[in-house]
């Protein structure tokens, strides 16, 4: 995978340090504009470059088709915790995440419908990305796929399983990494306990541990989506990383849904719509693949697949059982994680 500059990646120091909440608002009129108007899109920490991206050029496109200016705000933070914000009244018209687990708990709470899905192509998910290793320049200490993570004096800097999206699809990447190979449930277990024997701190988002690693100087390696390697490098210095990509990894799809309990409230119903078709645009599908996330459209792929790691790839669904059963199996309380955790205190 190559790393190459982005020019609309700047700054994102400085973002680590803000709150949750910005918004982008678009060439509002001088009139006050109503509810319908403006649309809260609560999302994962590590979306947010994207979506300051696809916002402007959705306004554009409403606007050349309705005559009507919108303004549209963002939230960003552990996507675990971005939906329990959701149910505990934050007012998003839709939601675009990085597990489907998060949208199923707000279809549990009766704020989407179960079926929530089929409303839009692709199981809802306009794109995927996956688990990569960021190791420092020279990588010293020879790492090169999930085994050697497990290895004495290695610090792996991963997120929080249970609140995090990032720290999820790592924890499963790593899981999964043995059952692709053949290998069964006990020995994905002994990997996983392995690795997370050499994780120092874990961080409440994907944000919290790219900081950790790259401006507190803590670990080896950093579990991170392949989104965020270009963008982490850029910003924090040319040369100074290296991307390693394990031989097999995780397809970690990214759902997006309305909240139609808020948007029949604000009558945003139609707009939240539009916003998330949008994202499945061949216009939507572009800048999705210039932010390296990975674009369903196979045309759009094609005409970027320099930008993506040559990789062996499982899905949830394929090797783990989907989604019900990971949540269940893996990161309800007493669960697999929990009982891995548990093991290391005693």
């Amino acid at each position: 995978m190559s790393v190459s500059s982005s020019p609309r990646r700047s700054a994102i120091a400085a973002l680590f340090t803000l709150a949750s909440l910005g918004s982008l608002a678009v060439a509002l009129p001088a009139r006050a504009q109503s509810a319908s108007d403006t649309l809260l899109n609560v999302s994962y920490d590590v979306s947010r470059e994207l979506y300051k991206d696809i916002n402007p050029a959705f306004a554009a496109a409403w606007k050349a088709k309705t005559g009507k200016t919108v303004t549209l705000n963002q939230s960003h933070g552990g996507s675990s915790k971005q939906i329990g914000s959701v149910i505990g009244g934050l007012e998003a018209d839709v939601v675009t995440m990085n597990q489907a687990t998060d949208v199923d708990v707000l279809a549990e709470k009766g704020l989407t419908p179960a079926d929530w899905r089929k409303r839009f192509p692709n199981n809802a998910a306009p794109y995927s990305s996956t688990i990569l290793f960021l190791v420092r320049k020279g990588n010293p200490k020879q790492i090169k796929d999930w085994a050697d993570l497990t290895r004495a004096g290695v610090q792996v800097i991963i997120p929080n399983p249970k609140v995090t999206g990032n720290g999820r699809y790592s924890y499963l990447a790593a899981w999964g990494s043995v059952i692709a190979k053949g290998g069964n449930e006990a020995q994905a277990k002994e990997l996983v306990s392995k690795i997370f024997a050499n994780v120092p701190v874990l961080d409440g988002g994907g944000r919290g541990a790219t900081t950790t690693f790259t401006q507190r100087g803590i670990g080896d390696v950093l579990l991170t989506f392949e989104s965020e390697a270009e963008l982490i490098e850029n910003e924090f210095g040319k040369g100074q990383f290296e991307v390693v990509s394990p031989s097999v990894s995780i397809d970690a799809e990214a759902p997006v849904a309305i909240v139609d309990k808020v948007a029949a409230k604000k009558g945003t119903a139609e707009l939240s719509k539009a916003y998330l078709d949008f994202l499945f645009t061949p216009a939507g599908q572009e800048i999705i693949a210039r932010h390296n996330f990975r674009p369903r459209d196979a045309a759009v792929f094609k005409a970027n697949e320099k930008r993506f790691s040559n990789i062996k790839l499982f899905s949830v669904d394929q090797i783990l059982g989907g989604w019900p059963k990971v949540s269940k199996t893996h990161f309800a309380d007493g669960g697999q994680y929990d009982q891995i955790i548990a093991a290391q205190k005693r």
